[in-house]
């Protein structure tokens, strides 16, 4: 039977007119996970870290103390409105609608020097998520100096064409005038402002999830005050309690130079593109103006490799001839980039950042000389907290019943959560659980006696026990909260031994003990591994760098520890020695018809030379008090604090200021 012939569904000709252009705000509007906007928790916090990132570079860059405030809002059921305002210089009327309306778009695509945005796709796609998730437009506010008016935007992104569409003011956006009149302006229209010289305010009404703990917004901007630590934070949650980060250094970090790209960082498509778009210059000329650390002699070495005139123009210049151009440069010996494009922290202001922020005892930091990988500078630097006792077992029962009486939360687990810096939901349930109190119950009700178990179960539960070590990732300050299996960073932690330095580890898992461990990494640009920027791709390079840094901070701990648990031993056989000393003395004196006290005091005195590392203190750099310094130097990068003591252990939450105003009236 002949096999029938099959229609067919279509020709080349009505294919060709199915085809169009694909828009950017199209293509991330249908794959909107790429950019961290995959589930309403993330977006949250991908909406604040994107505009505060924005407003910390806009400071910075203006070569002004950065102050940011962050209020997060509930409107209904799952949808929260987000404003972030700064202090920053402002936005010209003209470029507002582009920064917040269209998708990649931005001054530091094309810069190599450090910088937190990249892409120019960040806040426009927070902007754009806001809209498709709510109906809502994006609402900007700027103001560039105290004297001129503040520019009011209302802006949605048109998807199809990338552009910005603007609602209010018939397109044209509106004028706030400067003064009084624009105040009372602001207040008649409901328009979101903290009254400021100059600064941009953007608020944006998303579906979104607020939660606490990890991965969180109230994490990232804990992080972000120990990165940053020239940066004061104000944020207002979505329950009314406000939180103020200070800034603990008065200085701005020095500001980053742009540099040229290196040979060494070009591939073959993009040298014959390069000097495809070059103006009219000679071959030699060409690499020294274009590139970074080509001298002329390097110059003219590159070229007779390749068989190419040093004075020919670079527009004859044939492919097989790029091609021989780039193998010599792999072959050439090239001196590595320039540093001074990027900023690292400084080990200093990490101390700083750790102590203002993290409670602990003992602190360290380590920044590593400026390496190198496909031509881009970077810089690791690596911190480390290691936190003693927990917040809640230093805690009196006056202080206690301070913070029962002043908070607002509704259950005993929230007051834990809330006041205790670093607690978190496990330990919060141990303790409730240890003190036999409802889950539910108000911790503004609580009788006495409840008070009484409440405060013997947060001094008796050991919160640490089993502890994991605490991984905080950076790039170019900015915390990484997401994918942190898939970070270099994360597997090269958990590659390293720590067994070494003091905590327990099993194989291939990571440490364990009260220990916060921050690692940084500083580069013209940083290699994610996806658009959403949560985590850092494994590079041999910046793995071996990371590796040099954790040894460091590691090596400072373990002789910490070892000092610390000798001087504990020391301790313990002297209690020992004088529980038995006084029946030894009393024996012998009746022996040998000796002075019983006499002969107490004299067995005294051997029992504390032999056991005189009891007596150990240390300054806050790891240094013997009164003794030679030379015998336990851990270097000036350390810091040594009572944790008993430390100002970021115990949260004392403030409501807003409304509310407060309201309850001093009262």
């Amino acid at each position: 039977m002949p096999a029938t012939k099959s229609a067919r569904r279509s020709d080349a000709t009505k294919m060709a007119a199915a085809q169009k252009e694909i828009s950017v705000s199209e293509f991330f509007a249908k794959n909107r996970h790429l950019l961290g906007f995959d589930n309403p928790r993330k977006a949250l916090l991908t909406t604040v870290k994107e505009a505060v990132d924005n407003s910390l570079d806009a400071c910075e860059e203006a070569g002004i103390l950065p102050e940011i405030w962050v209020h997060i809002e509930p409107t209904a059921a799952g949808k929260y409105k987000v404003g972030i305002q700064d202090n920053g210089p402002g936005i010209l009327k003209k470029q507002i609608p582009l920064i917040f309306g269209k998708l990649l778009y931005g001054s530091k695509f094309h810069r190599l020097r450090q910088s937190r945005g990249q892409q120019g796709i960040g806040i426009s796609a927070a902007g754009m998520y806001g809209v498709q998730t709510t109906g809502k437009p994006v609402k900007i506010v700027s103001k560039v100096s105290k004297g001129k008016p503040a520019h009011y935007y209302e802006i949605q992104i048109d998807t199809k064409r990338n552009e910005p569409k603007i609602l209010n003011g018939k397109g044209d956006g509106e004028d706030i005038p400067a003064g009084e009149k624009g105040l009372a302006y602001i207040e008649k229209h409901g328009i979101e402002w903290v009254p400021q010289d100059h600064g941009t305010r953007v608020t944006i009404e998303l579906e979104a999830k607020f939660v606490r703990g990890r991965g969180s917004v109230d994490e990232y901007l804990e992080q972000t005050a120990i990165a940053n630590p020239h940066v004061t934070l104000h944020y207002l949650d979505p329950e009314s309690y406000q939180y103020d980060y200070t800034r603990s250094a008065e200085a701005l970090p020095p500001e980053p130079k742009e540099i040229k790209p290196h040979p060494y960082g070009t591939e073959l498509g993009r040298l014959a593109a390069m000097m495809e778009e070059s103006e009219a210059m000679s071959v030699s000329e060409f690499f020294r103006t274009k590139f970074s650390r080509v001298t002329p002699a390097i110059a003219r070495k590159l070229c007779e490799s390749a068989k190419v005139s040093v004075r020919g123009s670079v527009h004859k210049v044939d492919r097989p001839q790029v091609e021989k151009l780039f193998e010599a440069i792999q072959s050439t010996k090239i001196s590595p980039p320039a540093t001074d494009c990027i900023c690292p922290i400084g080990e200093d202001l990490i101390l700083k950042g750790l102590h203002h922020v993290v409670p602990g005892e003992f602190y360290a930091a380590a920044t590593r000389p400026p390496a190198v990988y496909r031509g881009n500078p970077f810089v690791v630097e690596v911190g480390l907290a290691y936190g003693g006792t927990a917040p809640t077992q230093n805690v009196t029962r006056d202080l206690l019943n301070d913070l029962l009486d002043e908070t607002d939360t509704r259950t005993v687990r929230q007051f834990l959560i809330h006041t205790f810096n670093g607690l978190g939901g496990d330990s919060a349930d141990k303790i409730v659980k240890e003190s036999g109190l409802k889950t539910r119950q108000a911790p503004s009700g609580l009788k006495p006696k409840e008070r009484d178990k409440l405060l013997a179960a947060m001094k008796n539960v050991n919160v640490s026990e089993g502890q994991q070590m605490n991984i905080l990732r950076y790039a170019n300050r900015v915390p990484l909260q997401f994918q942190q299996s898939a970070c270099a960073v994360t597997q090269t932690v958990i590659g390293t031994n720590w067994r070494g330095y003091g905590l327990t580890q099993s194989r291939g898992s990571m440490p364990k003990g009260p220990v916060s461990l921050m690692v940084h990494i500083a580069s013209v640009w940083v290699p994610f591994t996806s658009e959403s920027k949560e985590a850092i791709a494994s590079y041999p390079e910046i793995q071996k760098e990371i590796r040099l840094g954790l040894q460091a901070v590691g090596r400072k701990l373990g002789m910490y520890l070892r000092r610390r648990l000798k001087v504990r031993q020391q301790s313990d056989r002297r209690e020992v020695f004088q529980r038995y000393l006084k029946e030894v003395a009393s024996a012998v004196s009746v022996i040998n018809a000796a002075e019983e006290k006499e002969l107490y005091e004299q067995l005294l005195n051997v029992a504390r030379k032999r056991t005189a590392e009891a007596d150990t203190k240390l300054d806050d750099r790891g240094r013997k008090v009164e003794e030679d310094p030379s015998q336990l130097n851990l270097g000036d990068n350390v810091l040594i604090v009572n944790p008993a003591h430390h100002e970021a252990a115990i949260n004392r939450v403030v409501t807003a200021p409304e509310e407060a105003e309201e309850d001093a009236e009262a």
